[in-house]
């Protein structure tokens, strides 16, 4: 990475909105924030006296750089400041740890025979859009019984269709779709279905009732009472279904109660969902990194976070608090909506009671699930910080686990497990297959894995650097240029430029020093820690420079123990070794699903494909004649002859054997 002078890119901030990002040496993103202006608020990070939290002191003590992106507004920065809090996740930001979205039932009204399915996206569209709901098991038994009653598709063929190798699927062998895909039901006899199904979501569920009351009666007459009885219970589903379904017509007595109750460094936020007068439902989600700041300023960062990952905004937002910058809240919400929303503090009468009421129930649910997460915060979290004390390291976010997995050298892989903050970061594993090793040779296979992914992340880092510095250089300062610059540098995150903490290897002193030289190869500095497994395969504790450090088992309660490291590190073993072997697997089922005729000299796919529908197995084609076979489609006379004589090579070698 290039060299950063701190105070010279200080110096450099314009005047003007905009969003800055931090990063540490490793290149990682520790914070985002915005600034109406870029030049005072990035500069006070850094002024020698200014008073900061414990929290922010320690996070600028880790800033290695920073990059800053100039927008034209600070409606334009909140928006930014939010997309990327939501991509990058930063650890010193207050985050939302919850990510939660919010189904809907949508009717395709602007198509010919409209469709009726759950999505979790509001489009800009002529569609109809019934909700949100809080419950997804919910919405999908309202769909299936309006599949029921009303008979309405689900699928997305796009109607009329003059395919006539369309068939009627499923749903309508078993009366849930009366096939309009097949023109079994006209357009107009269709529309009418799919008003009543309007009426039905809007809380009218008299024709839907009528409709099951008068089969119920047709069963109950023709003897099928199994049959009526189906249609009783659909009545009771109806007549049970919760008052939810709110049509979103952007009624004005629609709104969100949010509150919040705090223990310690724990914040739960309350939000209760009022529509068309009625309670509807409510959803609680924590907060973290929220112990050194206040009230407006957590109620602030869940807002932003909260509302640009739900698709449905209220007219009003109720709140115990005024959140920080709430008249640009209000304008960002105003435009998501595309209607004024309004955020306000009720002070008394029934909204205020609700308040009370949502604050309540946050309490509640810290009372409850404090143990919980104080577990959880153990186990990862806090897990991470005492495996870097054992280690001797100041920081520790990011770990890599790397493993070899194969038979006898056949299909030999490498798996790359990634950690952060104790967490599986799924979306950073990665696969490898071997490709220079020959055998069962876990230390070269090893050496390959390792010098890949590190070579691959050097070249992603100088690349990067590159654009930076010729957009830099092509700018000459300007505030253009400033901004092409910072963003030519943006890491996405999950790119193979993003390096580990420390390593931990699946394997003794041997892949441990591979590691080191292959790192030492490529000028890199990374602390290599070998995982040391006991006698009964279980984690038993750490190599690290030359010694073992003790985690648990007969060691347990000796110094240098520590149950919730050995917890976490055994987690990582084991999710290494699970990763390798199950592509080791897939790759080896891959090479078993193999025909006997692939191996038939003349015989592609096609014809392989021709001969296994003609012949309703092996044993009838090994019977077959060189005629029988020459009159499979696309076959002639050489090529059937080549199959015969492959399908009977052994009986061939058979004969000449007997005649010697």
């Amino acid at each position: 990475m290039r060299e950063f002078d701190i105070h010279a890119e200080l110096a450099k901030l314009p005047s003007c909105p905009g969003v800055y990002i931090m990063h540490d040496a490793r290149d990682r993103i520790l914070y985002v924030g915005k600034a109406k202006i870029l030049k005072r608020r990035v500069s006070q990070y850094f002024r020698e006296g200014n008073k900061l939290s414990p929290k922010i002191r320690r996070m600028v003590s880790q800033v290695n750089w920073f990059e800053y992106i100039v927008v034209s507004s600070e409606l334009e920065s909140l928006v930014l400041e939010n997309n990327l809090i939501k991509e990058h996740r930063p650890p010193y930001n207050t985050l939302l740890k919850d990510d939660k979205t919010y189904p809907f039932i949508k009717v395709t009204v602007d198509e010919p025979y409209p469709r009726v399915f759950l999505t979790r996206r509001q489009e800009k569209d002529k569609a109809r859009y019934f909700g949100p709901f809080t419950n997804g098991v919910s919405v999908n038994d309202t769909i299936e019984l309006l599949r029921k009653i009303y008979r309405i598709r689900t699928c997305n063929r796009a109607l009329p269709s003059t395919d006539p190798s369309l068939r009627p699927c499923l749903y309508h062998q078993i009366g849930q779709c009366d096939a309009p895909c097949v023109g079994l039901v006209s357009e107009e006899a269709y529309a009418e279905m799919v008003a009543k199904v309007l009426r039905f979501l809007g809380g009218d569920y008299s024709d839907g009732i009528a409709y099951l009351t008068k089969r119920m009666e047709e069963a109950s007459e023709a003897l099928e009472f199994e049959k009526a009885a189906e249609f009783r219970d659909l009545i009771t589903r109806v007549k049970a279904l919760a008052q939810v379904q709110h049509a979103n017509d952007k009624r004005l007595d629609e709104r969100d109660i949010i509150a919040m109750a705090r223990e310690e460094e724990h914040c739960v936020v309350q939000v209760f969902f009022e529509r068309d007068g009625k309670l509807i439902g409510r959803e609680h989600f924590h907060m973290q990194e929220t112990d050194e700041r206040g009230d407006a300023e957590v109620l602030s960062a869940f807002l932003r976070q909260f509302y640009e990952g739900t698709p449905y905004i209220p007219r009003e937002v109720m709140t115990e608090v005024m959140p920080e910058e709430a008249e640009l809240l209000e304008q960002w919400l105003t435009v998501k909506r595309e209607q004024p929303v309004h955020i306000r503090v009720p002070k008394i009468g029934d909204k205020e009671r609700l308040i009370r009421l949502a604050k309540e129930n946050a309490r509640m649910v810290i009372a409850k699930d404090l143990e919980k997460i104080t577990r959880e915060e153990a186990r990862t979290h806090g897990a991470m910080r005492d495996l870097a004390a054992l280690l001797g390291l100041e920081d520790l976010h990011r770990v890599e686990s790397y493993d070899i997995s194969n038979i006898s050298g056949f299909h030999s892989v490498g798996s790359m497990v990634v950690f952060t903050d104790g967490h599986a970061r799924k979306s950073d594993y990665r696969k490898f297959r071997i490709q220079s090793v020959d055998g069962p040779d876990d230390y070269a296979s090893m050496r390959e894995v390792l010098t890949r992914r590190f070579t691959h992340g050097l070249r992603e880092r100088k690349a990067a650097a590159a654009i930076t510095a010729e957009a830099e250089a092509e700018a000459a300062g300007t505030q253009a240029g400033a901004e092409t610059a910072s963003g030519a540098k943006k890491n996405d995150g999950n790119s193979f430029s993003v390096f580990p903490d420390v390593i931990l290897m699946d394997g003794g002193k041997g892949q441990i020093e591979i590691a080191e030289e292959v790192l030492a190869e490529l000028g890199l500095t990374i602390p290599v820690c070998g995982m040391v497994k006991d006698d009964r395969h279980r984690t038993r504790g750490l190599y690290f420079h030359g010694n073992e450090i003790a985690l648990s088992g007969a060691s347990r309660g000796s110094a240098g123990a520590n149950e919730e490291v050995a917890a976490l590190v055994t987690r990582i073993q084991d999710e290494t070794h699970r990763f390798a072997i199950e592509y080791h697997r897939s790759l080896r089922s891959k090479g078993q699903t193999k025909s006997v005729l692939d191996d038939i000299p003349g015989i592609g796919p096609t014809r392989r494909r021709a001969i296994m529908m003609y012949f309703k197995g092996m044993a009838e084609l090994r019977e077959a004649t060189v005629e029988q076979i020459a009159g499979v489609p696309g076959m002639n006379k050489a090529a059937a002859a080549s199959v015969y004589s492959f399908l009977h090579r052994e009986e061939a070698a058979e004969g000449a054997n007997e005649s010697d």
